[in-house]
């Protein structure tokens, strides 16, 4: 969401703002019904003075015995009243079209982000670690299955394609992925470990910018509730509506969930296996910062789920995102993509991205400093750290062996009670 008197001052510098998002320009539209709504806003104003007015005068007419006044006076108040709701709805009218029209809107991009498209124009910024190289390397499906510890068959009988079902010793590495991922976070990052709802309702969603555009993308429940699609809903609705203390800022959140996305827009694409599933589970990363604070909070943010892969030795790669591959409601987004060897090549396995206040303004979030009486926007942060399932798809391409077998990484094996290799059941 956006400032409407920022965009009253500045309407050349919105619409340039949302020509790098590839966006069609709309301030002229909002601005006219700004000043609709505003005009609408005066003839109110000046109607409920005057009936204010109007009621004194009632009285003194009445005091005074002037039955003709009187009278005139109740007539004129009976119309202002008429008048009112008539003005009211108009206004209405203009403010809820400007609100949809504002909540359509992708975030405006950082300067410093790339311009383009698509992912053609993300820009590399580093790359850690050798990509492994295996003769013959085979896809985590079908090294998953060999083992008979992963089970696409049984999962599509029960729930349909794009589930899995883990057994043995990889559903156990992937909890201990989770679990190593989630103390590394809260015992040396200094994230606050939460459990929050997977249901929520209409307006988390829509402030975390996952509503209304992006409805199809969701699974809706037979009630008013929605499945959450990424913890960032949980978390950052955590402060929604609230005014903070600017001292007690940077907040950090972490969760590990179940996510549950439609995949409406992926028909096609990585059909087979772990990478794209209806049903996965993450761990997420939000930070609610003051507005200069989160440029350093997203070069943090970034480091703290590049150290995972570090710990767990997956070569990986860090980009930014250009203009029209960032998500919605991201200012500014670093993608990091970790290394497949059965696949060869790089496959995002965390985003990290920095809001601004597109989010704190659609949930009406503010922080104050101590002392003062005003208040401002707070900035939100979010990012994978990291997803689970994907994490869990590059150890076994990583840490492959040659007789079909997994190696447990070094950091995973205290979580593993024991367990050093993955072998066939």
């Amino acid at each position: 969401m956006f400032d409407i008197k920022n965009i009253r001052d500045n309407p050349d510098q919105f619409d340039a703002g949302l020509a790098r998002r590839f966006a069609s320009p709309c301030a002229g539209e909002i601005l006219v019904l700004d000043e609709e709504a505003r005009k609408y806003t005066q003839v109110l104003n000046d109607l409920q003075s005057r009936r204010n007015a109007a009621s004194k005068e009632i009285g003194a007419a009445k005091a005074k015995g002037d039955d003709d006044e009187f009278n005139r006076l109740r007539a004129e108040v009976d119309s202002i009243k008429q008048q009112m709701p008539t003005a009211e709805a108009e206004q209405r009218k203009r403010l809820d079209a400007i609100r949809d029209i504002l909540s359509g809107l992708p975030n405006i991009p950082a300067d410093d982000v790339p311009l383009g498209e698509d992912e053609d124009a993300n820009v590399e910024l580093r790359q850690w670690g050798e990509p492994t190289r295996l003769n013959s390397a085979k896809e985590h499906f079908d090294l998953g299955e060999d083992l008979g510890q992963m089970d696409f068959e049984a999962a599509a009988r029960m729930s349909g394609s794009r589930f899995v079902l883990l057994k043995g010793q990889l559903a156990r590495l992937e909890r201990a992925v989770a679990n190593f991922m989630l103390d590394l976070h809260t015992g040396e990052f200094g994230y606050q470990e939460c459990q929050p709802p997977l249901l929520v309702k209409d307006d988390a969603l829509y402030g975390t910018g996952q509503l209304p555009k992006f409805s199809e993308d969701l699974f809706k429940s037979t009630g008013d509730h929605w499945l959450i699609p990424t913890a960032e809903v949980s978390l950052t609705n955590i402060v929604r509506e609230d005014i903070l203390a600017q001292e007690e800022l940077p907040a950090r959140f972490t969760a590990w969930t179940p996510c549950f996305r439609s995949e409406a827009g992926a028909a096609g694409r990585d059909t087979r296996g772990m990478i794209r599933l209806h049903q996965f589970s993450k761990v997420e990363l939000v930070s609610i910062t003051t507005p200069d604070q989160s440029l350093d909070e997203h070069e943090r943010m970034i480091g703290c789920a590049e150290e995972v892969l570090k710990r767990l030795e997956l070569p990986y790669r860090t980009m930014v995102l250009s203009s029209g591959d960032m998500g919605f409601s991201a200012q500014k987004t670093y993608d990091i993509e970790v290394w497949l060897p059965g696949q060869g090549q790089y496959r995002e396995i965390s985003s990290c991205s920095n809001c601004g206040d597109f989010q704190a303004r659609r949930m009406n979030t503010r922080c104050r400093a101590k002392g003062e009486k005003s208040t401002q926007f707070v900035h939100t942060l979010n990012g994978s750290g990291l997803a689970v399932g994907r994490t869990l798809v590059a150890i076994l391409e990583n840490y492959q062996q040659p007789d079909g077998s997994i190696a447990v990484p070094e950091v995973l094996k205290p979580y593993m009670g024991g367990v050093t290799t993955i072998e066939k059941a």
